[in-house]
């Protein structure tokens, strides 16, 4: 699956470091069982190309399915569990935007926000009346409200690292099972798109992206459940169920954009036309609307 990036996006130029950066900063930080090892990691500068070096798992592991076709439900869990244990271990660690990646400036965050309103209006361009009059209506409420999270980061609580590319075929599931077995455990991989922030958002790309309503309304409720259940295990504290169902709903929204860029890197229309098909059932099934004041 490709990344959400544009040739104009904020920060491009940082697109293929930033693994490798992951793997020479986050991942020897981080509990054994979750990422894949690395042996060596540069993240270039200098005129030096940036490389990894991670260990061989093509005898171990597995991607789950084929895209586009959805995993099982066990496989879900895994993946939910494994995306829980790792973000867990970083939730709120005094590490976060010192040595350990960087929180977004109201000055990015604005970038980023020009930048998506002109995806936007490249794309309802291009689409004219296939785009209804609603949806359009939809975005400007969006772009007119924003920046949607901000209060959300108010005193920086409750966030963690976000994978930010979290669907289901970035994920190395055991050969021997779902979850965990002789050959290992679940491994979250590709890590170009990390950052910190809202650990929602990657449960909504996972799901509510890419996932069309009847499968969502069967599994969401309980994956959210798992998740949250697994952070509590993992020794998080003071976020409760209904912290994650708001975060969830906001993320929802937030995902809206994803699509807009997308389109505006020429991937395959059955890609982000999909996505943009699901992502606005999504908005519509858990009163995501509401957030924009409609």
């Amino acid at each position: 699956m490709p990344h959400d990036a544009s040739p104009g996006a904020p920060g491009l130029a940082s697109w293929g470091t930033r693994e490798a950066s992951f793997y020479a900063t986050v991942a020897p930080a981080t509990p054994d069982g979750l990422v894949p090892r690395c042996f060596d990691a540069s993240a270039g500068g200098e005129g030096h190309d940036w490389y990894l070096l991670l260990e061989d798992l093509s005898d171990s592991h597995r991607i789950a399915t084929r895209w586009p076709l959805p995993p099982s439900e066990a496989e879900c869990r895994a993946m939910v569990g494994v995306l829980a244990r790792f973000q867990g271990a970083w939730w709120d660690d005094p590490r976060l935007g010192v040595s350990i990646g960087a929180w977004t400036s109201e000055a990015e965050a604005a970038k980023y926000l020009t930048y998506f309103e002109g995806c936007y209006r490249r794309l309802a361009d291009r689409l004219g009346d296939a785009l209804s009059a609603e949806r359009r209506a939809l975005y400007e409420r969006y772009f007119a409200t924003a920046p949607l999270a901000k209060g959300r980061f108010d005193g920086r609580r409750n966030l963690s690292i976000v994978h930010g590319d979290a669907h289901v075929w970035n994920v190395f599931l055991p050969n021997d099972g779902p979850t965990t077995g002789s050959s290992g455990h679940p491994l979250l991989f590709d890590w170009d798109a990390w950052r910190l922030g809202l650990v929602a958002t990657d449960l909504a790309y996972m799901m509510a992206l890419h996932w069309y309503p009847e499968r969502r309304r069967r599994f969401e409720r309980p994956l959210l459940d798992h998740y949250h259940a697994t952070l509590i295990a993992c020794g998080v504290t003071g976020y409760d169920r209904r912290a994650l169902d708001e975060d969830y709903r906001l993320a929802v929204v937030m995902t809206m954009m994803v699509p807009l860029v997308q389109a505006d890197n020429n991937l395959p229309a059955p890609i982000w036309w999909s996505h943009l098909e699901r992502i606005m059932l999504a908005v519509d099934d858990l009163g995501g609307r509401a957030l924009l004041g409609g």
